[in-house]
């Protein structure tokens, strides 16, 4: 929890801004030009929502942890947003799709090199409890990989049964995940759910869903290209149009 003195400066700021919410997504990865909705939902997911227990019945519970996915064209910086909230994170976990295997994610069982027992190690969405969970190349997790999900962006829970070892962890993290389409790019022939290529039950756990195309215009290349000159050139302000618009034919 925040201390006093935290609670009171924040309110300060809270109180000073008054677009808060567009400043503080704004601050969100700031060397990355554009992408105002992504960065809102980023925000929402670092702050997270509120925990509600409902005593009626069985006690139903509702997770507080906002589930964001990102999908689209390549080089549009997803995984630099997935780096940024890695980082930015009390609590985060970096993993890549490709390179993960169940065991890995959730947790594996090992026998202790001293006490010569059968031990229980935590994988990435155990560790990142409480915290943020990065996928980048979720396209490319095996089927298998990708269905244990299904119970941690859920129920929240990691169930384990191996090797005489029977128990239930808390894995209370929100998942960020990256996947480009079928086909690498983006198909606007096909629909949406074509493109991804993924399971409607794994896609309906994803609170948030943004879709990040690359649509080359004139207006949206040059604006990109000054702003990329302008990580050269932080002392003066970009004025020179012919430098920015020799970097559009590439973009295109």
């Amino acid at each position: 929890a925040a201390s006093e003195d935290t609670a009171a400066e924040i309110r300060a700021i809270a109180t000073a801004t008054p677009d808060l919410y567009n400043t503080l997504a704004e601050s969100v990865a700031p060397s990355i030009w554009g992408m105002r909705d992504v960065k809102k939902g980023l925000l929402l997911q670092l702050l997270g929502g509120t925990k509600k227990n409902l005593a009626v019945g069985e006690g139903s519970r509702f997770r507080s942890e906002v589930n964001v996915l990102l999908i689209g064209d390549p080089s549009q910086s997803k995984s630099q947003i997935l780096h940024y909230a890695h980082r930015l994170a009390p609590r985060g976990i970096m993993t890549s799709g490709r390179g993960s295997s169940a065991v890995g994610l959730t947790a594996y069982v090992t026998k202790d090199p001293e006490r010569k027992e059968m031990v229980l190690e935590s994988g990435a969405l155990v560790l990142s409890d409480q915290g943020l969970c990065c996928i980048d190349e979720f396209d490319k997790m095996s089927d298998y990989t990708r269905s244990i999900l299904h119970e941690v962006m859920e129920q929240q829970t990691v169930s384990i049964a191996k090797a005489g070892i029977v128990a239930t962890l808390n894995a209370r993290t929100a998942v960020l995940a990256a996947a480009n389409p079928l086909e690498s790019k983006y198909n606007k022939q096909l629909s949406v759910i074509q493109n991804i290529q993924l399971p409607p039950t794994l896609i309906s756990r994803f609170d948030l869903i943004f879709l990040i195309l690359d649509e080359p215009t004139q207006d949206n290349d040059t604006r990109l290209a000054k702003r990329i000159i302008g990580f050269f050139d932080n002392d003066r302000q970009v004025a020179n149009d012919e430098a920015a618009a020799k970097l559009i034919p590439t973009a295109q």
